[in-house]
């Protein structure tokens, strides 16, 4: 894509966005409901696709966490073993306010782990369930899913049609949308990334690169919130990228090819394959037709965020339009409800919740408007 929006350029932002829901037109809106009143209440474990091979110079904790931050579980990690945080590895960030279980690495080359440490991580709040040595540091994004159970409770748990709303989700799929703890408090990460984007991103400014994901983030749910309006966010379009469900794998749909588009429209009803939304940065979009101009509209509305991320270097890359639930389940209890469920890396529960319950922290859909 050629650089878009001169530097300087501020974009008007919405806050808070009105991102719709999918399930609002058919089901209504739903009713008010409570997650994570404590961190019991939402419990998520990490999956990776192999184990810790037994020997080398990186030990791996398999940590369990309540009311903390992965970063947090990290610098005391190397604090207690007496090493710098560059040596300590992980593979996703996870929630504070929940209790998590997920794989870190500390590197240790010819030496044991400090005598106690599971007992002093412990003292802290981080249980070790296990542990293995393995020749190379925990890299991030390895990890293949997220398991989630979640509680949930309120006047959304007697709502007669809440049954249906889950049936939906698991069998037609989730809107991929990227969760609000992406973009801070009331918003506040997209509007620091709009303020450094229009004055020229530097490294110093963002070391994690917290602030260039905020803005591509914004800018894929705005493109995701224009296919959910336009009915076509589960349907492939001519000119359509699209995606193999639980794989990165990606390719294009050609756009005047109607035996493919109707063949390909098939397999995303089966879920075996998704549309594709655009996270923007350099690089030529194999997107075209239909497709295409949904992102020509994003450029149009957001020139300075899209041309702020080509400058920063970022390079253009795909998200999946939509989620399909792993082993989906639903089990009631006494004024409880608890969802269980598997989500590929990346993806967020709180899209799942925003089709279930209403609640302040998950948005709510504002008068319609267009891209």
């Amino acid at each position: 894509m050629s650089e878009v929006g001169a530097p300087g350029v501020q974009d008007a932002i919405d806050w808070p966005p009105a991102w719709p829901r999918v399930l609002e037109g058919e089901l209504g809106a739903p009713l008010a409901g409570d997650y994570r009143a404590v961190p019991e209440d939402f419990r998520v474990e990490e999956v990776l696709d192999f184990a810790p091979e037994g020997e080398g110079e990186h030990l791996w904790l398999f940590i369990e966490k309540r009311d903390l931050t992965t970063a947090m579980v990290a610098r005391e990690l190397a604090r207690l073993c007496e090493v710098s945080p560059r040596e300590v590895g992980y593979s996703g960030m996870k929630d504070r306010i929940a209790e998590t279980r997920q794989w870190l690495s500390v590197q240790l080359p010819g030496r044991e782990a400090p005598e106690g440490l599971a007992v002093r991580l412990a003292e802290r709040g981080m249980r070790v369930l296990d542990q293995a040595r393995h020749p190379r540091k925990l890299k991030r994004g390895v990890h293949r899913a997220n398991r989630f159970r979640l509680r949930i409770t309120g006047a959304a748990v007697a709502d007669p049609a809440l049954e249906a709303r889950w049936q939906r989700l698991c069998d037609a799929g989730v809107a991929n949308y990227v969760g609000p703890q992406r973009f801070g408090a009331d918003g506040r990460n997209l509007q620091r990334a709009r303020a450094v984007l229009a004055r020229g991103w530097r490294k110093r400014d963002d070391r994690e690169g917290m602030l260039l994901s905020a803005a591509r983030s914004y800018l894929f749910n705005e493109l995701l919130a224009a296919r959910v309006r336009d009915h076509s966010w589960a349907t492939p379009l001519p000119g359509e990228v699209v995606m193999l469900d639980g794989s990165a794998s990606q390719f294009g749909v050609a756009p005047d090819d109607a035996v493919e588009l109707a063949g390909l429209i098939e397999r995303a009803r089966r879920l075996d394959l998704h549309p594709a939304g655009v996270l923007w940065g350099i690089g030529e979009s194999r997107a075209t037709g239909a497709a295409r101009a949904h992102e020509a509209a994003l450029v149009a509305r957001y020139p300075g965020l899209c041309g702020g991320l080509e400058r920063a270097g970022v390079r253009l890359a795909r998200r999946a339009l939509r989620l399909r639930l792993g082993e989906p389940r639903l089990t009631r209890g006494e004024g409880e409800l608890w969802l269980a469920f598997s989500l590929p890396r990346g993806a967020f529960a709180t899209a799942v919740l925003r089709e279930l319950i209403s609640h302040p922290s998950l948005g709510a859909p504002y008068p319609d408007r267009s891209l």
